[in-house]
């Protein structure tokens, strides 16, 4: 029996700096990784957005509270972030659920920047009502990676068990007593098993967050979950610029940090397929491939089963807001799975939810989508 102050289940850029915030409180903390490495799935599957607020113009507490935490994740991240692009932001002129009136607005509202362009060579005004020129960064999430996992497998105080799932959970008295066994896929069965013992434990496991839950005998979350696509693409003309179509169902090209790569992802062809299921429940999972579970799921960029790319279909949608002299080649995609709350969907928010769901002994379920908000657990843990 292993005895830590934490239990922190997800190796994620949130669990991981979980782990590290407590760690350096002088708490002795078990970091618990389903995979065979950290930060493998939605951490680094992302279109590495540093947000800004603009992304949420019918959601005034997301954008308030991305724009909350930018100032200090960049003073904290300066070599991991793309300062160094020109962004834009536009409106459609058709099927918008903002105006340009309501867009400039909600920046003057948030104090960000909002510059209307009234003309560009690169792009269509033919289909843009109004583009803006604004402020907003791109991190690098292979160099995150790399940082965050030197930092957690050397740091005094934080254990890391990877290829490590919970396999019962019991409350007794103060403490938890958590048995885990090694993933299936693990090279030696003798890995991953492990008996611990702690007062506090902090689910930080995303997609797998009600699959946790359910051990540790605490409600779920109420989630949606889709098979999500990130495309990488390169363009010689719009190397070191950006462009986000909002709001609406339209798409988003920008610097995927500072590896030379334009991250792209539309709202329509980027989701693959929705489980409208608690947990991540999809038919591309057979029963006897234990990769990928509704219990446990995998890492989709890497399973023969993931969809066929949509990358061709992102681009032509794309392709409506540039000028002809503007020209876009597929290089590869990622794949994963995102989850978010099943009530994002009335004003499109991305709340950062960070709750006490048993308090003898207690249990924290850390549930949020954007990296700005890592320093939220600092608020309640």
């Amino acid at each position: 029996m292993q005895r830590f102050d934490f239990v922190v289940i997800g190796g994620g850029i949130f669990g991981c700096y979980a782990a590290l915030y407590l760690a350096k409180k002088g708490a002795r903390v078990a970091l618990l990784e389903k995979e065979s490495r950290l930060f493998q799935k939605a951490s680094l599957v992302n279109q590495a957005r540093l947000h800004g607020g603009y992304h949420y113009p019918r959601s005034i507490a997301t954008a308030a509270l991305s724009d909350e935490h930018k100032d200090r994740f960049t003073a904290e991240h300066r070599q991991f972030v793309n300062f160094a692009f020109e962004k834009y932001y536009a409106i459609d002129r058709f099927g918008s659920f903002t105006d340009p009136l309501q867009f400039e607005r909600f920046c003057q509202y948030l104090h960000i920047r909002c510059e209307r362009v009234p003309t560009h060579p690169l792009f269509n005004f033919n289909r843009l009502e109004a583009l803006y020129l604004t402020e907003e960064y791109s991190f690098d999430p292979v160099l995150l990676r790399e940082f965050y996992r030197n930092q957690v497998e050397n740091t005094p105080g934080i254990a890391v068990f990877k290829n490590t799932q919970v396999h019962q959970a019991i409350p007794q008295g103060h403490s938890w007593l958590i048995e885990t066994f090694a993933t299936p896929q693990t090279p030696s069965a003798a890995l991953g098993r492990a008996s611990l013992q702690t007062p506090v434990v902090i689910n930080a496991t995303y997609a797998a967050t009600n699959a946790v839950n359910r051990l540790f005998g605490v409600d779920d979350l109420a989630l949606t979950h889709e098979i999500s696509e990130i495309a990488f693409v390169a363009s010689p003309q719009f190397a070191g610029k950006g462009l986000t179509v909002m709001d609406g169902p339209f798409g988003s090209i920008m610097p995927y940090g500072l590896s030379g790569l334009l991250s792209l992802s539309s709202v329509a062809y980027t989701h693959h397929k929705i489980s409208y299921d608690n947990l991540p429940r999809f038919d591309c999972q057979v029963a006897d491939d234990s990769r990928c579970r509704p219990e446990a799921p995998g890492i989709c960029t890497e399973c023969p089963r993931r969809p066929d790319s949509n990358a061709y279909k992102m681009l032509a949608q794309m392709r409506q807001y540039f000028s002809d002299a503007v020209q876009f080649e597929h290089l590869f995609s990622y794949f994963t799975i995102k989850s978010k709350l099943k009530a994002s969907y009335i004003d499109d928010g991305r709340p950062t939810e960070i709750s006490l769901l048993r308090s003898e002994p207690r249990f924290y379920c850390l549930f949020a989508g954007k990296i700005n908000s890592i320093y939220e657990v600092e608020k309640i843990v």
